[in-house]
């Protein structure tokens, strides 16, 4: 028998793009909110599309994910395949040449990005969706989780390039900051409806 559609879930199954770091940091709260993250993924009937890392918060993910029943599609560059464990065991499982196509095929996967603590990786995965929408090449929601106050000095940078100039005030309406994972799944719900 199917279980019941969790009340925050969108009339179609969603697939939801997260990227992350390939290392867990300092803070456990971020390993947790991995955690819950593909949790709450997989509670949701949702699909979730990552870097196909078996490391740091990526792996966190992904095994909560799976080990909750989501399905999940992996996207990673064949250069990394030693460097970040590759994991072949998931619901899909795509090598690309380059970084460039891995996030490409990400985005063109997904219904909706989120972006969880991380290093330059995930600045740059953050930053090419966020210039995609600034430019008009896509609506689909961004979300920065900020476990913790993560995101503050990002947000502060951001608002600063708008202060001097350099972007309009529109640029911060192309995501939303949500402080914790029950947050995220509302958060989602009512963009993905």
């Amino acid at each position: 028998m199917p279980k019941p559609a969790h009340p925050m879930a969108p009339a179609h199954s969603a697939s939801i793009c997260v990227f992350c770091g390939a290392r867990t940091g300092s803070n456990p709260a971020h390993t947790a909110a991995a955690q819950a993250t593909g949790a709450m993924i997989a509670a949701l009937g949702w699909r979730l599309v990552y870097g196909a890392g078996d490391v740091g918060l990526m792996g966190e993910v992904a095994r909560a994910a799976q080990s909750a029943g989501a399905a999940t599609f992996g996207v990673i560059p064949t250069h990394l395949m030693k460097a970040e464990a590759g994991k072949r065991n998931l619901t899909q499982f795509v090598i690309t040449e380059d970084m460039h196509e891995r996030k490409k095929v990400m985005f063109m996967n997904s219904d909706a990005i989120v972006v969880l603590p991380g290093g330059a990786g995930s600045l740059d995965e953050f930053f090419e969706v966020l210039t995609w929408a600034q430019i008009g090449l896509h609506k689909k929601p961004i979300f920065l989780l900020s476990i913790e106050g993560y995101w503050q000095p990002l947000i502060d940078l951001l608002t600063h390039i708008v202060a001097q100039g350099f972007a309009d005030r529109s640029m911060l309406a192309l995501f939303q900051v949500v402080p914790d994972v029950p947050a995220l799944a509302s958060a989602l719900g009512a963009a993905l409806r």
